[in-house]
This record gives C-alpha cells, sequence and structure tokens, in this order.
C-alpha cells in the first residue's frame, strides 16, 4: 500500500482536512498550498471522482509524485478545471471560487447589482446586434429609484450599440447609461420584419451592496368569486424563508382555493427550503420523504433523506395551505431547487407547470473551504479560495431524476419580448395562460418567438448561480464522524 493510499484511508475515517503527507514534508503546503487545497477536495466529495483518473485514491506512489502533478498547474483554476469530468455535457456547474469573501455575501442576497435584471435577444436578421429587455425591476433598488421598469427595451450602453462581443463587458460595469429603444412589430406576427428603433430616452444606474428580497411578488386575484394566490419567487435562498411564510400566511388569511408559483427567473438554491416551500404548498406530508441525495461512492454515508417539514429555519411555524394541487410557471431559466420542487411535488400532489422546458440540473452542490471539516470554522486564512463542486445526485422519493434535457411543460408559452406585462397581473401572458386552465376555459397558448434567440449574459456573478444547493451542516457534521 502506497503512502498516499494510507493517507486516504486515514481521511476516510477520521476525516481530517490537514496536509497531506504533513508527516513527511511540512513544506508541501507552502509550494502549492491552493492547488493542494483543490485536489484533496475534489477527490474527497466530487460526485463524478470515479470518472477522473487523477482523482483516484492510488493515483500518487510518491510524494515528490505528488508535488510534482501540483506544480505542474500554474493556476489554481486550471488544476481545477482539469479535473472536472465532460464540462460540456455532464458537469456544466462545478465552479472554483476566488473570494469566498465576495461570494458568501452573494449567497445572503447581497451583491454589488443595481437590481435590474435583463433578457438579451439578437436583432431580427443579425448574427451580432443585440437588444435587451427588462425583465426584473427589485423594489427600493438603483434602477427602481431611476425609473426603470419591466419591459424596457434598449439597444445600446453609454451610446455603443451592444453585440455579442461587449455586452459582457459593457454590462459588467459599476455604472452605465441604458440607451432605450422602442420593439416595432410592423403589425405582423413574424419577427423576420420586426426592428428595434433607438429613440432619445435613457436611464443612469449604478451597482451598490444591495439585497434582493426573493419573494419579489405577492397577490391574491379574485378569479370569478375564487381566490388564486400568485408568487414570485427568484431564489431558495434559507435568509429569506420568513417573508416566504408571510407570503403563505397572506394566501392562507385570503383562502386561496388555487396557487401559482413563478419560478420563471428562479436558478436555484437552498434543498432545504425548497423542502420548506413544498410544505407550505402542501402540508399534509409531514415527515415524509420530499427528495432525496445520493453521493459518490466514498462518501455514501452522506446520502440524505429531506423530509416534508412543519416549520422553518428558526424553529417557526410553517403556514401551510394543504393544496393537491399547484401551478409552476417556468422557463429555461428555471434550474436545480426550482426543478426539484416541480420533480419532488410530484409523487404527492398535481404540478401543472406552465410556460418553458426548465434547464435540466439534477445534481446538488456544496461549498467546500480550505479547512478540517471543509466548513468555513477555522478557514486557512492565507488565501481566500473555495470550491462549490457537484457532490450529489437529487431525486424524488420515488427516486426520479430530473431528465438532463429539462422538465416539458403541461402548457408551453414563452415570454415575447415585446409584450412581458406586469409580473402579478392577470393580463401578463403566461399568468392568463394559467387562469385560464382554472377557469376550463381550454384555451390553446402558441410557444411564442421560436426564431427570435436568446443571447447569454454572463454578469460577474452567474457562474455561481443555477445551484442546488447543501447546506453546511447537512454535510460537513457528518464527515467528521
Amino acid at each position: 500500500m502506497n503512502y498516499i493510499t494510507r493517507f486516504f484511508l486515514v481521511i476516510t475515517v477520521l476525516v481530517t482536512f490537514n496536509s497531506c503527507f504533513e508527516d513527511s514534508d511540512d513544506n508541501l503546503i507552502a509550494a502549492s498550498e491552493i492547488n493542494d487545497f483543490v485536489w484533496k477536495g475534489m477527490n474527497l466529495v466530487y460526485l463524478y471522482k470515479s470518472e477522473i483518473p487523477d482523482l483516484a485514491n492510488d493515483r500518487f506512489s510518491s510524494l515528490e509524485e505528488y508535488t510534482n502533478y501540483l506544480n505542474s498547474f500554474s493556476t489554481p483554476e486550471s488544476l481545477f478545471e482539469s479535473l472536472i469530468f465532460d464540462r460540456q455535457n455532464v458537469d456544466k456547474f462545478s465552479v472554483i471560487i476566488p473570494n469566498y469573501v465576495e461570494f458568501l455575501q452573494q449567497q445572503q442576497g447581497i451583491s454589488l447589482n443595481n437590481g435590474a435584471d435583463f433578457l438579451f435577444y439578437l436583432e431580427p436578421g443579425s448574427q451580432t446586434n443585440v437588444f435587451g429587455v427588462v425583465r426584473l425591476v427589485f423594489d427600493g433598488s438603483p434602477a427602481d429609484q431611476a425609473g426603470l421598469q419591466r419591459g424596457q427595451v434598449f439597444n445600446a450602453v453609454d451610446g455603443i450599440g451592444l453585440t455579442v462581443d461587449n455586452l459582457n463587458n459593457l454590462l459588467n460595469q459599476n455604472s452605465y447609461t441604458l440607451n432605450l429603444a422602442d420593439y416595432n412589430d410592423n403589425g405582423t406576427p413574424e419577427v423576420a420584419d420586426d426592428t428595434i428603433e433607438s429613440n432619445s430616452q435613457s436611464v443612469s444606474l449604478t451597482k451598490i451592496n444591495f439585497t434582493r428580497n426573493p419573494v419579489v411578488t405577492t397577490e391574491v386575484i379574485n378569479l370569478n368569486g375564487t381566490n388564486v394566490g400568485y408568487l414570485h419567487y427568484t431564489g431558495f435562498n434559507n435568509n429569506f424563508e420568513t417573508q416566504l411564510n408571510q407570503a403563505f400566511a397572506t394566501f392562507a388569511g385570503a383562502n386561496v382555493q388555487h396557487l401559482v408559483v413563478d419560478l420563471r427567473y428562479n436558478p436555484g438554491g437552498v434543498i432545504n427550503t425548497a423542502a420548506r416551500l413544498g410544505s407550505m404548498i402542501t402540508g399534509q406530508f409531514n415527515g415524509q420523504v420530499f427528495s432525496k441525495l445520493f453521493y459518490n461512492e466514498d462518501l455514501q454515508s452522506n446520502n440524505t433523506d429531506f423530509n416534508f417539514t412543519n416549520t422553518i429555519s428558526g424553529g417557526a411555524t410553517i403556514n401551510s395551505l394543504n393544496l393537491s394541487k399547484v401551478y409552476v410557471i417556468t422557463s429555461s431559466r428555471s434550474a436545480s431547487a426550482s426543478e426539484l420542487l416541480i420533480n419532488s411535488l410530484r409523487p404527492y400532489i398535481e404540478v401543472v407547470q406552465v410556460g418553458d422546458v426548465t434547464s435540466g440540473k439534477t445534481q446538488a452542490s456544496i461549498t467546500i473551504f480550505d479547512s478540517p471539516d471543509l466548513s468555513i470554522d477555522d478557514v486557512n486564512p492565507s488565501h481566500t479560495y473555495a470550491m462549490q463542486p457537484l457532490v450529489a445526485i437529487s431525486v424524488n422519493k420515488d427516486e426520479v431524476e430530473v431528465p438532463p434535457t429539462g422538465i416539458v411543460p403541461d402548457i408551453s408559452i414563452r415570454e415575447v419580448p415585446n409584450n412581458l406585462g406586469v409580473l402579478g397581473d392577470v393580463n401578463e401572458p403566461l399568468l392568463a395562460a394559467v387562469l385560464s386552465n382554472i377557469e376550463g376555459l381550454g384555451r390553446s397558448f402558441p410557444l411564442f418567438f421560436e426564431t427570435l434567440k436568446p443571447v447569454n449574459y454572463k454578469t460577474e456573478d452567474s457562474k455561481f448561480n443555477d445551484k442546488l444547493l447543501i447546506n453546511q451542516e447537512d454535510f460537513s457534521l457528518k464527515l467528521q464522524k
């Protein structure tokens, strides 16, 4: 048995995260401290460890071979990427985090932003020119105070026309001015003859440390004498469970008979919060299995069931609606915990999905730090690197995964950039489709704008989105046993 194999037998039993070979060479960490953390962390927790030969427990036969391996990578990022399994098709989500201080603020809902979210498309007939549409403005944000509104169109920033090449740079500035435009459909349903025409209006925006409350809109709609609850929810953030529970108190107080949960811009978040939202929607399944997680072959003792519950984090009683049917609005941007909610509720109640096909992410992540138990406690103070690798597969109680191609809606309809509507308004197209179904009108809705091509926009922190997150207490404390 070689030295490294013996080391990993010890780490599996004792689950310490001290320096490999520390009794042989105390200078190893000094030579490649961050790379050492990257390799050891991925070796221990990575979901696809068995697919990566360099992560095998017996990969190295000597300290010198291991040291040379670490030193062959010029950056922690290059080592991390070399350990990812099929980045294009399978693991699109694992990330390395250079500055976990900023990352942790973002996880709490705090980040440098102006409180506006956008959709981007190629202009009809162009492969390079881009226009943007304001999809969401958070209350009290700089964008809100500047008068920016959902549905406004812009085609330039600081007077520079938007293209696929300059989009990210222009929008990742801390301050910029949106040059507004008008969307002209020329009176036809086809998009080929549509044009984006600049106008003289502009809105200046500045980013600040702004906290986004993911409970964006709560409405009670009277539909021919029947109360319908509408919730627009943008992230499964456990720091805002009280606000989420208060929304359900509103619904319960209004005796809503139908509920619409709008997850069209929700990229995911914490599994426990998803289980609690599922418990708010229902209430009659307390203690039963909501979802399950399965880890890699070395961490099977960490396999976990997440159950329906009657309390939120902090212990407050959940306001449950005891529904047997729920409507969920989705888009291609609905991912991870949003998909888990749909997948985990379906064995128990009827879930009517309205909108577009979801992202297709069934794997869960955890943030690991360079510390004895991988948590933020006793973290190595000499660097700020952390990692968020995929560590588990999420399934529902029947062990059914979210398809990698996404969950297909029951009623297919996409947003159109020249008619986004007001979120929570009965005339907003996607909500209107839901209300039509509730009324039993049987109207069909087209899958709009199949020929209008979306353009991806990557903010500095967007690579940390689309996550199904595991709370540290559900993972690291088990490792210490």
